[in-house]
């Protein structure tokens, strides 16, 4: 009989533990980012060079948390045709995005890398080093919806591993 409560104590403990570690994978660090806030400003970067620019971005819907700057994802739509916005900013090949909790359901990461790979929607570059190390990418359809989220760059790879930064990497902060 004393056999049977320790089991099911252990096994209640475990449920409770594994329910909280989803809780906190999925809910507790995410928080919406306001449309009016400065993370939820779209930038592109120029083909031409430079400091990436705002561009014109309505119905933004995104996410954050402070746990990571990988977990960004944002929702919107931007006024021009990936085809006009091509004429003007860097785009990239290769583009993954990365998966968005369920419940944030305008994100659907398998149909946004269906439709890079397609050739349906393009990848631009939107900011490098949003945050040391981290790029934001933009992906737009050609009814203007788009979607974005932040991966690591090449010097993040090599500095978030613990090697120096390469030559041509900006310094990483202390």
């Amino acid at each position: 009989m004393n056999g049977k409560i320790i089991a099911i104590v252990i096994l209640g403990a475990a449920l409770i533990v594994g329910a909280g570690i989803y809780y906190a994978q999925v809910y507790a660090y995410y928080r919406p980012v306001p449309p009016d806030s400065p993370r939820a400003q779209v930038r592109l970067t120029p083909s031409g060079g430079g400091a990436a620019v705002p561009v014109p971005a309505s119905d933004f819907r995104g996410i954050d948390a402070d746990s990571s700057p990988l977990r960004f994802r944002a929702c919107f739509t931007l006024p021009g045709a990936p085809a006009t916005l091509r004429e003007s900013y860097v785009t990239l090949e290769g583009a993954e995005p990365l998966i968005a909790p369920g419940w944030f359901d305008c994100f659907d990461a398998g149909k946004i890398a269906g439709a890079l790979e397609d050739g349906e929607a393009v990848a631009f570059l939107g900011e490098k080093n949003i945050e040391y190390g981290i790029d934001r990418i933009v992906a737009v359809f050609p009814d203007g919806r788009a979607y974005a989220w932040n991966r690591i760059n090449r010097c993040g790879e090599v500095v978030f591993e613990g090697k120096p930064a390469p030559a041509d990497c900006p310094p990483p902060p202390q």
